[in-house]
């Protein structure tokens, strides 16, 4: 949808921020419940376009298929994308016939066109929420980066709402450097780069440090990854059994949500590499392209003569880029579209996450939140796929009913 936002939109019922998988299984999910509630869905994001950033960082890091099974997508139907692509089978990997990006990405498409939602995102960016206290309804204004604004009644926040998460010696180094030699994960692109005869450091054991150094290597770098703690390999970054009762009945039985933190944290237990991946590793190291160092930090780093010098505690390491695949984390009170919302409805926060009412709806206003921001009500697979199926379940009945009872109150 154009940027110009219509007359018709300048007040609108349920304001969608963010177009990406989470968005897209909400809207997929009401639509299959009211399909009437169409024309009330408003949905925000810069690109103008479903599944945008999503695409782009696949994309970016050459990331070849998904680590969730088929039955975890964007459709009501577990069953669809198997379906979608049943003289597709050569796209699935193993184990657990992991869909390929490509597959995906164009399943994604399918769903978009399927559920008619192709002009149903607006591309403007959501700068801030404004909360509007009404004695009869919670009203939103929300303003655009193009100076525009608009009233919602209901506001669903989908973005993600991660930070980056900067090891403490980044910020100690004093030297002017060249932007691209230090740079965070989310913001390489490995199609843009020429590595060849340059040494390469990447921080972090998660899977993207492998997707990294995979990309690195292909394009002619040597490549230390640098590890604090011994290399973990795992099929999926939480188990299986969060995806089902197995341990989500005891988590949502505990009253304690700062025992639910600790839950979700050792559930996910920091990054961790696939085994398919630690095999391309490990070949890479035997190949002598790749050398993985565990159980050590960086204690320093220096921009010394055109590169950098860095220091771990028991030697040192020269390289030309030093990549921080370090990963992000959730803190509400660090989401800019969240600071008026927490001054005029304070609720309690455990460890950066909020706690949320039983429908991921911010108690006091008509505001609800999807991702890892919403991990406390749904578990350690908040951010991922699975739960952007969980939290629009969860979100499905508070919506509806609101819908259905702005309806009679205007019949009345």
């Amino acid at each position: 949808m154009e940027s110009n936002i219509p007359h018709l939109l300048r007040r609108i019922d349920l304001a969608i921020i963010g177009a990406g998988p989470h968005a897209l299984t909400l809207v997929t999910h009401l639509l299959q419940k009211r399909q009437k509630i169409r024309p009330r869905i408003t949905v925000f994001d810069p690109s103008g376009k479903w599944m945008s950033q999503w695409e782009q960082q696949f994309a970016a890091l050459e990331i070849p298929h998904l680590r969730s099974p088929a039955v975890h997508h964007c459709d009501p139907n577990p069953f669809a994308l198997r379906k979608f692509a049943e003289s597709r089978g050569n796209e699935f990997f193993p184990p657990y016939d992991l869909p390929g990006t490509r597959l995906f990405n164009n399943f994604s498409q399918d769903i978009i066109r399927r559920w008619d939602l192709e002009n149903i995102v607006v591309s403007e960016k959501v700068i801030r929420i404004q909360p509007l206290r009404n004695p009869l309804l919670s009203r939103f204004r929300l303003w655009l980066d193009s100076g525009k604004s608009i009233m919602a009644r209901r506001v669903v926040l989908a973005t993600g709402s991660s930070q980056l998460q900067i090891p403490d010696w980044v910020n100690q180094i004093n030297a002017n450097y060249p932007q691209d030699r230090l740079i965070h994960s989310q913001a390489i692109d490995l199609r843009n780069l020429h590595l060849a005869g340059e040494r390469v450091l990447i921080i972090g054991g998660g899977l993207t440090s492998g997707h990294l150094a995979v990309g690195a290597i292909s394009r002619g770098a040597e490549v230390q990854i640098s590890i604090r703690r011994k290399m973990q390999e795992k099929i999926f970054d939480a188990d299986a059994g969060w995806l089902g009762p197995k341990y989500l009945r005891g988590f949502f039985a505990e009253p304690d949500f700062a025992k639910r933190f600790a839950m979700i944290q050792q559930a996910r237990n920091g990054g961790s590499m696939t085994p398919a991946m630690g095999i391309k590793l490990r070949q890479q190291v035997r190949g002598g392209k790749l050398r993985i160092l565990e159980n050590t930090q960086v204690v320093k780093a220096q921009w010394i003569d055109n590169h950098w010098l860095v220091k771990f505690p028991d030697g040192k390491y020269e390289c030309d880029r030093i990549w921080l695949s370090t990963g992000t984390y959730f803190d509400v009170n660090s989401e800019p579209l969240l600071k008026e919302i927490i001054g005029a409805y304070p609720i309690p926060v455990v460890n950066g996450l909020p706690i949320l009412d039983d429908n991921l709806g911010w108690h006091g206003c008509s505001l609800f939140i999807m991702g890892g921001l919403a991990a406390l009500q749904i578990g350690p697979t908040a951010r991922n796929l699975s739960g952007a199926r969980m939290a629009s379940e969860k979100m499905l009945k508070a919506i509806i009913k609101s819908n259905i009872v702005q309806n009679q109150a205007k019949s009345a």
